[in-house]
């Protein structure tokens, strides 16, 4: 890896390179393209050529103050400022400003005579002009094939070509040349591919059904660059090109924590909730809250002013809107505040690849905290078990990797394992809570308890998940006699126990008040021969006082007879 890196270091200072601006472009080529040389943009009609080279030359202008030339073959000027107009990008002006030259040379085929030798001399010297009327650095001939068009002589084709380049070159002029795609060759010609500096391939599939743009690095001549196919999506901002293969495990984490939005559900993370930056996995079957946690926790990131981006599979905007405020959560007010981005669409409508493409685009646009995709499992319509997986695994390495914090749902069948995703995506989480229900007395109760989450202390109780007109509320479940009890089951338990206790408090009421009574009553017993026993006493008392004095007069009475 170190190697790596000092290599690439090294063809960056030894090769000049333009940046395109081009999102994502700059990256798999590593700074852009190739300084004062040409390279061949080639593809078949419809992929993105021509835009591609406006592209480069507008932000070669606004973005590094680099003058442009366009010369084409085919549309006239009028057409083409009109075509790029809705991407916000102001041709007329940049032409006023002398920052822009756009030449449309016309060849009919029918006006071509095949006599004598066939040069491209004045194209030079018209093209000198523009670009010195301008100080022109970039240029981009848009398509090259109708420079021979009607010319059978290969020979002269395949020199005046290597002279265009070679002329090009020597005017230092960074070059965007577009070919048309031939049967079997990246041109209908075959030279340009090898006379080119670079060569990009652009493309446009159809598998099943969807169609996918992609690009790919043919070749660059001096620098390292990525030899993969890239989907790229034409968007209202120009091109993005998606490069898949940058997203790696060398991303930085934080030990910020935030809410779920639920707070017994953040006690049950250790008091604080999720770390930033992490990726939450919420599964259940159908009906067990899944989106409700989803909800939450998107108006909590907005009630701390701050971006959700919402991707909804299976509901439109303003249904998730309308449900939640069943259960005391309104949405509304953060959309228009803009801090809530509900983006719903169907799976189908694109193939996996362009809606990673999307994403990234609606991330780096809406630059969010935190993303929730609901229900990720639905993504599986749009590829196979394996590109799924490859999918979400990419997409979470590129939010963690901008710190941003990801809860996916996961829709399980209602048989089978169920601590496992079908994507198979359960081991790339950080933090997985599980829903389900418990049928017993007629009804059907949710629960909730958090399968793992690391490196937190968290709970391995499960709790009773409650949807009430305020919101989720989570309850203890009921536990005894080796049952769990939940709902009506618990709420009668829960009376009946409580019941139970009150008898016991009564009994032992009734029990303190006799021991009251009794402890009184041997009290007033005791008081009662108490007073018997001083009466004792003081008769004895007298009784004695009494003898004491007949003995004293029995004295006097004998020694007065004496």
């Amino acid at each position: 890896m170190v190697i790596q890196n000092t290599t690439t270091k090294s063809n960056q200072k030894s090769l000049p390179k333009s940046p395109t601006g081009i999102q994502g472009l700059d990256e798999i080529t590593g700074g852009g393209l190739p300084q004062g040389r040409p390279t061949l943009v080639c593809g078949a009609a419809g992929c993105g050529k021509t835009l591609m080279g406006i592209e480069f030359l507008v932000r070669g202008i606004t973005e590094y103050a680099e003058p442009g030339v366009f010369i084409c073959f085919e549309e006239n000027p009028q057409e083409l400022i009109q075509n790029v107009t809705s991407l916000g990008w102001d041709l007329e002006q940049l032409i006023i400003d002398k920052q822009l030259a756009i030449d449309h040379i016309q060849i009919e085929p029918q006006e071509i005579i095949e006599a004598g030798s066939y040069d491209l001399e004045g194209l030079f010297l018209r093209i000198s002009l523009m670009v010195d009327a301008v100080k022109a650095k970039r240029i981009v001939l848009d398509t090259i094939e109708t420079l021979f068009i009607g010319l059978s002589n290969a020979a002269v084709i395949r020199a005046e070509l290597r002279r265009l380049f070679h002329w090009l070159k020597q005017k230092g002029l960074t070059a965007i040349i577009t070919g048309e795609q031939g049967d079997k060759t990246l041109t209908r010609q075959g030279l340009e591919e090898y006379v080119s500096d670079c060569v990009i391939k652009l493309d446009q599939r159809i598998y099943d059904e969807l169609a996918t743009r992609r690009l790919q690095i043919i070749k660059y001549r001096g620098s390292r660059h990525g030899s993969n196919e890239y989907p790229f999506l034409i968007t209202d901002d120009g091109i993005s090109v998606l490069p898949i293969t940058s997203v790696g495990l060398e991303h930085q984490v934080t030990t910020e924590r935030i809410s779920s939005g639920i707070p017994r559900l953040d006690t049950m993370l250790g008091g604080h909730g999720f770390f930033r930056g992490s990726s939450i996995l919420v599964t259940g079957t159908a009906g067990t809250g899944k989106s409700t946690i989803a909800c939450h926790f998107a108006a909590e990131t907005c009630r701390q002013k701050q971006g959700c981006l919402y991707i909804a599979l299976e509901e439109a905007p303003q249904q998730i809107i309308r449900n939640m405020r069943s259960i005391g959560l309104d949405l509304e007010p953060y959309v228009q505040q803009g801090l809530l981005n509900l983006q719903a669409f169907r799976p189908t409508t694109y193939g996996l690849e362009m809606h990673l493409v999307n994403l990234h685009h609606w991330i780096r646009k809406f630059k969010p905290s935190t993303v929730v995709i609901d229900p990720m499992s639905n993504m599986i319509l749009s590829g196979t078990l394996n590109q799924t997986k490859m999918f979400f695994m990419r997409l979470i390495d590129f939010l963690k990797a901008q710190q941003i914090t990801v809860l996916l749902t996961n829709l399980n069948p209602g048989h089978g394992l169920i601590e496992q995703t079908e994507i198979g995506v359960s081991s790339l989480m950080d933090t997985w809570i599980d829903l389900r229900t418990s049928e017993t007395n007629g009804e059907r109760n949710r629960l909730l308890y958090l399968l793992k989450s690391r490196g937190m202390e968290h709970s391995n109780q499960v709790r009773e998940f409650l949807l009430t007109k305020q919101g989720v509320e989570l309850v203890d479940v009921y536990l005894g006699q080796g049952n769990v009890f939940t709902g009506s089951a618990r709420i009668i338990q829960e009376a009946q126990e409580k019941l139970a206790a009150s008898q016991r408090q009564r009994l032992l009421e009734q029990k303190r008040r006799e021991l009251e009574y009794k402890e009184t009553l041997v009290s007033t017993e005791i008081y009662a021969l108490q007073a018997e026993l001083a009466a004792d006493k003081e008769e004895f008392r007298i009784l004695a006082e009494q003898e004491t004095m007949n003995h004293q007069n029995f004295i006097q009475y004998s020694q007065k007879l004496a």
